[in-house]
């Protein structure tokens, strides 16, 4: 989190001047410029700084909760609000129902003055390039579905909203507990009620159809735990006693109420990862597996967005 720009963007933002991100990566050859770019290196430390954050941390615990975090709390209550006033259409086709085009238009429409509202007085003209990565969050409304590039761009609006000073350090735990917790409920019910796709699903070969950073910073929660082990999460009544503590379970819950048969065959990544003896394990395992399955892979990045805080330019040496 405390990288250079961090610095420019808080003490000289008159001088500091905002763009509206665009894409950067429309080849495979292009892989590379986003593997060395300050992006990356910002993005990735920033989601390992979370993760030291969490560690060994339930969901109930005391943390400070910040002015800033109490506006995103609001801005993501507003989604939510959003989703109830805009009911599903009847339509010929079970999924992606079209209503979702209605819900996402608002926020295109509304994104820039939501995100100014959690912004501080001297941040004020980084809203419109920092709306960007809100919009890019939830989902897109062509194909209408949802995946891990998606879930992406929410991490990267945390970690811009870092580096121009709205959100600190000390904010952390709150920045996983609460606002990601609460992004993933409004995603859920999202996905629930417009029956969205999942975006570059690999099926039962994959983690999960819609989301991997909360099985990353859930299983950092579990480090040391000293009752429950990975060979646990698949025994519903561990679940179902320890979710409301752990982001992890939260996770599993989700998936068992949505997919039905043997858990090994709806969902044999996980199934495997049950058998890692302990929770640092799965929790240095999931973070190679995440930048091999999603940060390396050019169907998710081709729609990363890159602007003058997280950018395409190399890391300097």
């Amino acid at each position: 989190m405390g990288s250079s720009t961090e610095d420019d963007a808080a003490n000289a933002p008159a001088t500091f001047s905002f763009v509206v991100p665009k894409k950067e990566i429309s080849m495979v050859p292009d892989m590379g410029k986003w593997r060395r770019s300050q992006a990356y290196a910002d993005y990735m430390g920033f989601i390992l700084t979370l993760n030291e954050g969490v560690k060994r941390k339930k969901l109930t615990c005391e943390y400070k909760v910040s002015e800033t975090v109490e506006k995103l709390l609001d801005l993501l209550g507003t989604l939510d609000r959003w989703i109830d006033e805009t009911p599903p259409v009847d339509q010929p086709s079970r999924f992606g129902n079209k209503a979702y085009r209605t819900w996402y238009s608002k926020l295109d429409q509304e994104a820039e003055a939501l995100v100014a509202t959690v912004l501080p007085e001297s941040s004020a003209p980084a809203a419109q390039e920092i709306a960007v990565y809100l919009k890019e969050a939830v989902g897109n409304a062509t194909r209408i579905d949802y995946g891990t590039g998606h879930e992406a761009a929410f991490a990267a609006f945390l970690c811009c909203l870092c580096k121009v000073g709205a959100l600190r350090v000390d904010d952390q735990m709150a920045m996983v507990f609460r606002v990601f917790n609460r992004y993933l409920e409004v995603m859920r019910k999202l996905q629930k009620t417009y029956r969205m796709e999942p975006a570059g699903s690999q099926g039962v070969w994959g983690l999960d159809d819609f989301q991997f950073l909360p099985f990353i910073w859930g299983s950092a929660q579990l480090v040391d735990h000293p009752t429950l082990e990975p060979r646990h999460f698949i025994e519903d009544k561990v679940v179902n006693e320890h979710y409301p503590d752990y982001m992890f379970l939260e996770c599993i819950k989700f998936i068992n109420e949505m997919k039905t048969g043997p858990f090994a065959e709806h969902s044999n990544q996980l199934w495997n990862i049950s058998a890692v003896p302990n929770w640092a394990k799965v929790n240095q395992g999931l973070i190679r597996m995440y930048k091999a399955e999603c940060l390396e892979k050019f169907p998710v990045i081709q729609h990363f967005k890159f602007g003058s805080l997280l950018s395409v330019q190399p890391v300097k040496p």
